[in-house]
């Protein structure tokens, strides 16, 4: 049991989160796997010693660890091997560019790995730390790496005489030693460390900015689906929003003054935020998209998420389905929806994209009549991320970044390779090209796309 138990009444989070670390080796077993060629007697001495139930045991065909496989891997076989893929610098965020200009002028829309993490997110903050006319710095940090640029923009602003902020979240889970060490490192070297609540993770990933231009001051706000760790951002797939929307940034500094103790937010003027407006407004969106349908006018729900399994939002999406609502739900792993169930879910379709990237980003695209909202954010539809935890979920208003949206959604719902579908008995089903179709795989699409993108840079 690798989860951590912390009383609300915890006087210090550090010390009660390392207290239940010297704990953890101790937890109860939640589940044995074997092999399934294990014999009866191993099995019977390993499940008595453990304490563990039959219920728990899962017999596995194949490697019990497939971290194994990495050994295979390192093998030196370029030719067995993806060739590597150089994420591509939008011409915004190209060298010589000033980036709080770019955003000030029009909000950019990145997506990791095909755009570069390091010419975005990080150069954010660098140029942040550096800016002699920006006077804050703040950011949340869930899972990040060691070769992130972020620790050291937060410690350079910090010696240029700024207010840096780190909200860190010290319960994310296999990750609690390394967010303790990169806390005090940051702590030594003068930044505002906030370690958050003792009863809810923070799990919104936003970066935000003040900046002192003539006489008044500007914010500048980056939010994301993924976590500011340059190591993930090579292989993950995820989205980041920057944004001088004054709505939209006034609703991020009153988040970080709630997390950082200095009050709470009476409201949200455009962002939406769990546990306290989230899963309403998610839960409205549907339900505007359901009146439509009964209107007789364009009635649509597109989903991509890690997880769906918050049995409010299901209900939601059955009924809506049942009102005539065309749903399709680009999920990565769990989903408690089954679609095509006669009488409950005929107008849903569920699809996972399994490729070289690891799909990670959270869209939600609803359309009723001429309305369409987009919005992305950190936020899967499970009830732990709508009710326990904090986080961010912003919409999209640019049209051009509302294109990209379609793009995406548009490349995943028309993968016939590397894609599988899930059918109405629970059962997931490989999509395969028909015999008239050529062969279409979404990540390699956008790589394609940012490598057009390359080639045309060059020749200019």
């Amino acid at each position: 049991d690798g989860d951590t138990d912390i009383a609300d009444d915890a006087d210090d989070l550090l010390e009660a989160v390392e207290s239940e670390l010297r704990r953890r080796r101790f937890g109860a077993v939640v589940r044995l796997e074997v092999s399934n060629s294990v014999s009866r007697g191993m099995l019977g001495r390993l499940t008595q010693r453990l304490g563990v139930t039959s219920d728990n045991v899962y017999p596995v065909r194949g490697l019990l660890d497939l971290a194994e496989v990495e050994q295979i891997h390192a093998l030196d076989r370029p030719d067995l091997k993806y060739e590597p893929w150089v994420p591509y610098t939008q011409r915004r965020l190209a060298p010589g560019t000033d980036i709080f200009d770019e955003i000030a002028d029009r909000d950019l829309i990145v997506q990791h790995p095909y755009d570069s993490f390091a010419t975005s997110v990080e150069a954010l903050v660098r140029a942040a730390a550096k800016d002699p006319r920006v006077v804050t710095l703040k950011t949340t940090v869930y899972r990040t790496s060691r070769d992130s640029a972020i620790a050291p923009a937060l410690i350079e602003a910090v010696e240029n005489g700024k207010q840096s902020v780190c909200v860190v979240e010290l319960k994310a889970r296999f990750d609690e030693r390394r967010n303790i060490q990169w806390a005090r490192s940051l702590e030594q070297a003068g930044v505002h460390v906030v370690y958050g609540f003792p009863d809810m993770k923070i799990h919104a990933k936003t970066t935000l900015v003040v900046r002192r231009e003539e006489d008044e001051l500007r914010r500048y706000v980056h939010i994301g689906t993924g976590n500011y760790h340059a190591t993930t951002a090579r292989i993950y797939e995820d989205i980041g929003l920057f944004t001088a929307d004054p709505d939209i940034c006034a609703d991020v500094a009153d988040l970080f003054n709630f997390v950082t103790g200095f009050g709470r937010p009476t409201r949200f003027r455009k962002i939406l935020v769990a546990p306290f407006n989230l899963k309403k407004k998610l839960t409205d969106h549907i339900h505007n998209v359901v009146a439509a349908a009964e209107h007789g006018k364009t009635a649509r729900i597109r989903i991509k998420a890690n997880n769906l399994t918050d049995h409010d939002i299901v209900e939601e999406l059955y009924r809506a389905s049942q009102a005539g609502v065309q749903i399709d739900i680009v999920v990565r792993a769990m989903c408690t929806l089954l679609p095509g169930v006669e009488g409950q879910s005929e107008n849903i379709r569920v699809r996972s994209v399994l490729g070289r990237f690891l799909e990670h980003s959270r869209i939600y695209c609803f359309e009723a009549g001429d309305e369409r909202t987009y919005l992305l954010g950190s936020a899967d539809l499970m009830p732990r991320n709508l009710e326990h935890r904090i986080e961010v979920v912003v919409p999209i208003e640019d049209s051009l970044i509302r294109g990209e949206i379609e793009s995406i959604f548009k490349g995943l719902l028309a993968d016939n390779t590397q894609a599988w579908e899930l059918g109405p008995d629970g059962s997931w089903t490989r999509v395969s090209p028909k015999n008239s179709e050529r062969r279409r795989a979404a990540q390699v699409v956008f790589m394609r796309r940012r490598d057009r993108a390359r080639r045309l840079a060059l020749r200019r």
